[in-house]
């Protein structure tokens, strides 16, 4: 079965799971090749451009979940997206809204790092953005509330590549909104339509709700989610132009 599957993909995704896996693999196998690989937040010291580019080949080695639901997602959907489209548009349209999904998540926790930081002393602020690195790096962190949520937002990363697959699954509700698929929990089947809005939905929430246990990142997710609508939208009224 897996072979057939494996057989029956299109090559930019076939080429994409090769590559998520062996980026996967690869974390395993080379020491702190996340700090490397992983998107920092733009400021941070461990920050580096090429995340932008990297950081959606990375998934969580503490959970086989984060790269099977993702790889799952890209087979099951993009695939039928790659037939429609070609090869290169739905390799641009990956990678855009991977992009988008890595802008809207910065742009984000800048934005929630500056409101923290507006309601702290600039001495602590300073303090904190000094030594906080080196101190997360040993697992620990500032005893201070405020201090403490400073510094776990400047240094953690966000990676995988969800931002680019909600692209993908608005993308397929968009083109086959009445597909229906069926649902695990519970086993019902549902209109491509419905229940991709209703995980969009799902995600604005979680994302306006900020929970500090939560450490999904929401925003990029809706991140590939907008910049994928964008993108379909453009694409769907005029069909004689790549771009």
């Amino acid at each position: 079965m897996l072979d057939q599957i494996f057989r029956n993909m299109t090559p930019v995704v076939k080429n994409l799971l090769i590559l998520n896996v062996l980026f996967f693999v690869a974390e395993f196998a080379i020491p702190n090749i996340m700090d490397q690989m992983a998107l920092y937040p733009i400021g941070s010291d461990n920050f580096r451009p090429w995340q932008l580019a990297t950081h959606f080949f990375m998934h969580s080695k503490q959970s086989f979940f984060h790269i099977i639901f993702n790889m799952f997602a890209l087979v099951m959907f993009g695939t039928h997206l790659e037939r429609v489209w070609g090869a290169q548009r739905f390799l641009v349209y990956y990678f855009a809204t991977a992009l988008g999904a890595a802008l809207l998540h910065s742009l984000v926790v800048y934005l929630r790092i500056k409101g923290v930081e507006a309601s702290m002393d600039p001495d602590l602020v300073n303090y904190v953005m000094n030594n906080g690195s080196e101190l997360w790096s040993q697992q620990k962190n500032f005893s201070d509330p405020l201090m403490g949520q400073l510094n776990a937002m400047s240094n953690v990363p966000v990676l995988g590549a969800s931002g680019a697959i909600f692209g993908v699954l608005v993308a397929f509700g968009y083109l086959f909104p009445n597909t229906q698929l069926m649902l695990l929990f519970p086993p019902i089947p549902v209109k491509a339509k419905f229940l991709i809005i209703g995980y969009i939905g799902l995600e604005l929430y979680l994302g306006f709700a900020n929970n500090p246990h939560d450490n999904v990142a929401h925003f990029a997710h809706l991140g590939g989610a907008l910049i994928g609508l964008i993108l379909v939208i453009i694409w769907q009224k005029d069909k004689t132009k790549f771009y």
